[in-house]
Parts: structure tokens; C-alpha cells; sequence
């Protein structure tokens, strides 16, 4: 796929002329670990398995929920959303799986939740790791029986919907401390997809930076032609710890400034990029420390999967569940 791709968080995303692979229109970007997560999405879109994604903050979790929704077989019912650290712990609930009329003080109304608003479609559930911990339960009563009780209802309420949830947050690190469900926190994550950083997609960061550009002299009206030698140079050297919504603001304000035609200077200063190159720094998924683990088996055992000695012996896996775990976690021959 040679086409430009672009993530944005938020939901705004335009594309450049050219093909588009359908499902992913609006997304930008050429780096394999970006096609790599377009592969697993393909796959996974049309079941209605649980997904969880996993990513930093900025990474675009919302836009690729939408994405999977868009090629799922639920695709023509509603796409639901609920950002769980933007609510209230004490109103979370009645917006998840809503209310009668008079079931607390202020219920003048019944309240229908999001789940029954996301009826034969999908919900999104973002920041997930941020739900109060007694709510939790009840979240996987809803996943397990597939039914909603409304506050103040008698009778639960059956539920047919898919559900894609998100978070910048290690979960396993939550778990074994406390603050999030193991329950839970399996039956989300069935089918998990890692967003890479923008540190890890170089190749990304000059296509991404051209398109804001555009996106911000229309906006403002004014007529940016693009970036010096030096600015570049300074992106591609920076770490980006706010990813792709940083990389926007940062050209957005630079467009506003310049005082000529082209962007001199990106004010970033990698010597002060806390965190870029150190590995102590940057804390790894499930799936990556999976992954790392795999492959070392696998160099130990000299590529071999099958026999006595084998990875999958290693492992105590059986051999076509290791290609299987393989193959999600994109290792491939020669690793």
C-alpha cells in the first residue's frame, strides 16, 4: 500500500488524492508497524470479539475504533462513545447503563445508557483504565450475561453489542496493583492492538507535518509553503511524547508565527526530550514483552518451533498455537 495514511485523535481526518485502502480512509502513514496494525484490524473487524487498544496518549485509539467499527459487520448501526475519565465517578453509571425516572435524587426522566443506545452496533469505551473500580464489576456482569440493569429497574435489559475498548495505561501493572480487575481485564482484551508511537514511525513524521500545514493555512488563510532543512531536522530528532496531537498543536502554532513563507524552526530541544532513547523510560506492553520473549526462545532454540527442544516445548505451548501467536504479534522469519 503506497498511499498516505493519517491517524488523528478526535475524529477530524482529511486524506490526500489518491487510492485509499476502504476501511482506513483518513488515516496517514507507511511505516510497517502502521500496515502491521491495518492487518490485524482486517482480520479481527468482522467478528464481534472484544477489542482492546493499547497505545500512548495521542496515538489516535478513537480513530482506529472507528476504523474497526466501519469494517465490522455492525458497520450501518451506531458507533457509540464514552470517554470514562471525562465522567464523574458518581454519573458514570447511569450514562453506561442509565436510569428510571425517580431512581436517585435529580432522576426526573428514565435515562436510556450508552450501551442500549449502541443497540446491534459498537461501543467505544476510551480510557477504560480510568473506571472507578467498583464499576468494573459491573461492566463485566454486562460483557458476560449480555445485559444492562438500569438504576432503579427492576428487570435487566438484553444487549446485543460490540465492544471496543482503549487505554494509555498498562493494565497488567494496574491489575497487580489493585486498581483494575483481572476478570475484566481478560475478557477485554481478547484481541489487543498496539498503536506504535510517533518515535517509532519516523518515516510518518514529514507526511504528517505537510498535512497539518495544509490543514492550518486553510484554516487561518495563510499560505505556509512547508518546513526549512532545520525544522526537519529537529522533528526527526525529537521524541514526541505526545504524539500525533502534539506534532498538530506544534504545527499549528507554528503556522500562526511564521513570519515568512516557510516554517524555519520547530521550537523543540531534544537535548531536553526526557525519556527519547532510554529504554528504562518507556514502559512495554503485554503484547511487546510477549513478543520479546518469543523471539528470544526462538534464537535460543536456532529458529526451530517443532520436536524435543523446540520453542513450542520451551514454551509449553502447542506448536500451531505458537505460529498463531506468531503470527498476531508479527514475527516473522528471521524475527
Amino acid at each position: 500500500m503506497k498511499e498516505k495514511v493519517l491517524i488523528v485523535e478526535g475524529g477530524y481526518a482529511e486524506h490526500r488524492p489518491g487510492p485509499v485502502m476502504p476501511g482506513f480512509e483518513g488515516i496517514i502513514g507507511k511505516s510497517h508497524l502502521l500496515l502491521n496494525v491495518f492487518d490485524n484490524i482486517i482480520q479481527v473487524a468482522p467478528t464481534d470479539t472484544s477489542i482492546l487498544i493499547l497505545g500512548e496518549s495521542g496515538t489516535g485509539k478513537e480513530m482506529i475504533a472507528g476504523c474497526i467499527h466501519k469494517l465490522s459487520l455492525r458497520k450501518d448501526q451506531r458507533f457509540v462513545k464514552l470517554n470514562c475519565a471525562a465522567i464523574p465517578p458518581t454519573l458514570i453509571e447511569s450514562e453506561l447503563f442509565g436510569h428510571e425516572k425517580g431512581a436517585f435524587t435529580g432522576a426526573f426522566d428514565k435515562r436510556i445508557g450508552r450501551f442500549e443506545q449502541a443497540a446491534k452496533g459498537t461501543i467505544f469505551l476510551d480510557e477504560i483504565g480510568e473506571m472507578p473500580l467498583e464499576l468494573q464489576a459491573k461492566l463485566l456482569h454486562v460483557l458476560q450475561d449480555k445485559e444492562v440493569d438500569r438504576i432503579g429497574s427492576k428487570a435487566p435489559v438484553k444487549i446485543d453489542v460490540r465492544v471496543i475498548a482503549a487505554t494509555n495505561r498498562n493494565l497488567e501493572k494496574e491489575v497487580a496493583d489493585g486498581r483494575f480487575r483481572l476478570d475484566l481485564y481478560y475478557r477485554l482484551n481478547v484481541i489487543p492492538i498496539t498503536l506504535p508511537p510517533l518515535r517509532d514511525r519516523k518515516e510518518d513524521i514529514i507526511d504528517l507535518a505537510e498535512y497539518f500545514i495544509d490543514r492550518y493555512n486553510r484554516k487561518s488563510g495563510r499560505k505556509i509553503a512547508g518546513l526549512s532543512d532545520r525544522a526537519i531536522k529537529s522533528m526527526m530528532a525529537y521524541h514526541w511524547p505526545g504524539n500525533i496531537r502534539e506534532l498538530e498543536h506544534m504545527i499549528e502554532r507554528c503556522v500562526l508565527l511564521a513570519k515568512g513563507p516557510i516554517i524555519e524552526d520547530i521550537p523543540v530541544n531534544p537535548k531536553n526530550d526526557q525519556g527519547a532513547g532510554n529504554p528504562e523510560t518507556q514502559i512495554k506492553t503485554i503484547q511487546e514483552n510477549e513478543r520479546d520473549h518469543i523471539i528470544a526462545v526462538l534464537r535460543k532454540c536456532n529458529g526451530k518451533i517443532w520436536g524435543p527442544g523446540a520453542a513450542a516445548e520451551i514454551l509449553n505451548l502447542p506448536p500451531t498455537t505458537l505460529r498463531s501467536k506468531m503470527k498476531k504479534l508479527g514475527i516473522q522469519k528471521g524475527y
